[in-house]
């Protein structure tokens, strides 16, 4: 039995942003932007959150709310 760790692949189907109507390699780089961005942040705005809740929980959500949705759009691939 074959073991491992495998690579995160996304698919995005239904786009009008490129011919085949489909994307893969834009969602997969947008989710590893994210995990990268999510390892730093997370903690950070964890940290932040206990003496402004309200910067703490915008550091969270930065991840997901900014640096996915860039990385995705930028590679119409």
């Amino acid at each position: 039995m074959a073991g491992g760790i495998g690579i995160p692949i996304c698919v995005q189907c239904g786009t009008a942003s490129n011919p085949c109507r489909c994307k893969v390699v834009g969602p997969t780089l947008g989710f590893l932007a994210f995990a990268v961005a999510a390892v730093v942040e997370w903690p950070v705005g964890a940290l932040v959150y206990c003496f402004k809740h309200v910067k703490g929980r915008r550091i969270m959500a930065h991840p997901a709310a900014v640096v996915y949705p860039s990385v995705t759009n930028a590679i119409p691939i």
